[in-house]
């Protein structure tokens, strides 16, 4: 059997299933409480996996790697930067909004957010939140369409645009059909996948190059390339900006959407304790396989053009073609697990939060509303995508840290146990994202240190400058 077709056998049963998760999920999805949050009906396994692979995107699998190989050791900072993110989630954020979120009937993240219904700013925030969502996503799902393309045509030779449509039609599909509990249940299925390919794959890659200690000798021979520094061969306040800026990436965890939501559909007390020693193993795992899968490639193929690409590398130069089919699977399973949780609050920041749950119709038009705004969404993402490519390291790091400001720092305030005026909300949530947009168009700082944490301390003085007493 050649390489492309077992590939491609291994692809199409692994995505037969998915489709298979969303014809049963559909059955499970009756009105809008169903779609967004299954019910509040979430266990530990589905919930820390499908958290965790949703916050794990493509970036993790390409990005991270292709920055372990590109920087070397300095990319290590990387490893407590999106562990201590989960850190925080599961441990402080986790608890509070699962409480809370009960407790008010609150179906997204924004509308948990927006605080009193009825105050005059409540609709303003509301809208406000729901454009950063979308313009956040529109962003990170074309991300993600875009690795989508890398990964069928590393497989199959097929250009990058016909394969941008092939993942988007299978993510579009099982998303539409089942709702959030087809995202949870695939998502919980890729991020065992993913695990698995993480634990295995850099392995694999440690033994070519000749064990530690080879990897080791070799990242020595290239000291003068910069692959033994911690901090890039930046010096003084550059390489401290540096290191602050990379570790702020975890700063970012709680203010996003398609990741907290699942802590508001968390079953119990029960499933939230087993939930969190399964996504922090589980982001151990992860990170530490694609950072020494990252540092061994730059020892085994220094001359790879796109150091995203370098998991693709190992797969089809160490495998065989049904294991570099199941890897190259898991790359899918990171992008879709990413995606249609996207998809599916940037559907709801419109069908749901835009209109406040009042459609002028029954439950059933406001789910055919919300699927169609999946599918308007998929489509503008796609031709991002196709038209205005870009790194994806970049790219999503982008959106991260525009939700993470606009929506993190008042989240945070109001867990804590503080009312928040409006005009606080309204302000922070807008000095957040808009700072994050303006630094962005700016020349880079060092570990981009100025976009990852001015606009968050901005927003998080204000949400704190407005705070009360609940």
């Amino acid at each position: 059997m050649s390489r492309p077709l077992a590939i491609l056998i291994t692809l199409l049963c692994y995505l037969a299933a998915l489709i298979g998760i969303g014809v049963w999920a559909s059955r499970r999805t009756h009105d809008d409480g169903d779609f967004f949050l299954g019910g509040r009906r979430l266990g530990a396994w589905v919930a820390a996996l499908s958290a965790s692979a949703s916050s794990s995107s493509a970036w993790t699998l390409l990005g991270v790697s292709g920055a372990a190989w590109a920087w070397g050791l300095s990319a290590l900072w990387l490893f407590p930067a999106t562990v201590s993110g989960f850190l925080i989630n599961w441990l402080w954020v986790a608890p509070r909004l699962m409480e809370k979120s009960r407790a008010d009937g609150s179906l997204t993240l924004t509308e948990f957010i927006a605080g009193d219904r009825q105050h005059p700013l409540h609709t303003t925030i509301v809208r406000v939140a729901s454009v950063a969502i979308l313009v956040s996503f529109l962003f990170y799902i074309a991300s993600q369409f875009q690795a989508a393309g890398h990964a069928f045509s590393s497989a199959f030779g097929m250009s990058v645009n016909a394969s941008i449509a092939v993942g988007a039609v299978v993510i579009v599909a099982y998303t539409l059909l089942g709702g959030f509990w087809a995202v949870s249940v695939t998502d919980m299925l890729q991020g065992l996948l993913m695990a698995a390919s993480a634990l295995f794959l850099p392995l694999v890659a440690l033994v070519a190059v000749g064990g530690p200690g080879a990897l080791v000798a070799g990242l020595q021979e290239m000291a003068p390339t910069g692959a033994l520094s911690l901090t890039r061969n930046l010096g003084g306040w550059m390489a401290v900006a540096f290191v602050l800026g990379t570790l702020g990436i975890g700063l970012g965890y709680p203010g996003q959407p398609h990741v907290v939501n699942r802590f508001m559909a968390l079953r119990d007390v029960g499933a939230l304790r087993r939930g969190r020693l399964i996504a922090i193993g589980w982001a151990v795992v992860i990170y530490a396989g694609m950072l020494l899968l990252g540092l061994c490639g730059r020892v085994l193929w220094p001359g790879v053009p796109d150091g995203e690409q370098i998991l693709f590398e190992t797969a089809t130069r160490l495998l065989s073609p049904v294991l570099a089919g199941i890897v190259i699977a898991a790359v899918l399973s990171a992008i879709m697990s990413t995606a249609d949780s996207q998809l599916l609050v940037a559907s709801s920041s419109i069908s749901w939060d835009w209109r406040r749950g009042v459609a002028g119709g029954p439950e059933r038009r406001g789910l055919a509303l919300t699927r169609a705004v999946v599918l308007i969404v998929s489509l503008v993402a796609m031709a991002l995508a196709v038209f205005a490519p870009a790194a994806i390291f970049s790219r999503v790091l982008f959106a991260w840290h525009a939700l993470g400001s606009a929506f993190g720092p008042v989240l945070v305030v109001r867990l804590a146990g503080y009312a928040i005026d409006s005009r606080a909300v309204l302000g922070s949530i807008v000095a957040g994202f808009g700072l994050t947009v303006v630094l962005y168009l700016m020349p880079d700082a060092p570990g981009d240190a100025a976009e990852r944490l001015i606009p968050l301390m901005v927003a998080l003085a204000i949400a704190w400058a407005g705070r009360r007493r609940a």
